[in-house]
């Protein structure tokens, strides 16, 4: 309610000549929202024929148009702030490119330094092989002989 619509206000509204100015602005216009209520000639509540929720009063159609709401503050900057030019989007575009190359290149550079250390092993456990089977048993122990063997 407002201030003292009812009558049961304590204060009186003292503003009336700034009422006056803005009351017809749509701002400030009164919608019913509902029928209105006339005391002893209308019930105040319209008992329906059928429990269908089809004849709820939400479904009916509202006697008064709706206009569409204004831009929010928050929208309103969310808009002006996703203006983008076209050389941003180049830009970006042309960055996402350059970051896709240097991640291929990187990958690559990773295969190849992997497939550098398998050969790097390959060729130490070859070096070891060989200098086992260079290995000279002939002033070794019986033991040792065998072991060199079997290596």
């Amino acid at each position: 309610m407002w201030f003292g619509a009812t009558g049961n206000g304590k204060k009186s509204f003292n503003h009336t000549l700034c009422w006056e100015a803005v009351k017809d602005c749509k701002r400030f216009r009164i919608i019913p929202t509902g029928p209105e209520v006339v005391l002893n000639e209308t019930p105040l509540h319209d008992t329906p024929a059928s429990d269908s929720p089809m004849d709820s009063p939400m479904s009916q159609p509202s006697p008064i148009e709706k206009d569409p709401r204004p831009i929010g503050r928050k929208a309103a900057k969310a808009k002006r702030g996703s203006k983008s030019t076209p050389t941003a989007s180049k830009y970006l575009e042309e960055l996402a490119k350059q970051q896709a190359m240097r991640l291929e290149m990187d990958m690559k550079q990773q295969q190849h330094d992997m497939a550098m250390e398998v050969q790097a092993t390959k060729e130490r456990v070859a070096k070891a092989d060989r200098d086992i089977m260079a290995m000279d048993t002939t002033h070794m122990s019986p033991e040792t002989k065998q072991y060199w063997k079997l290596e």
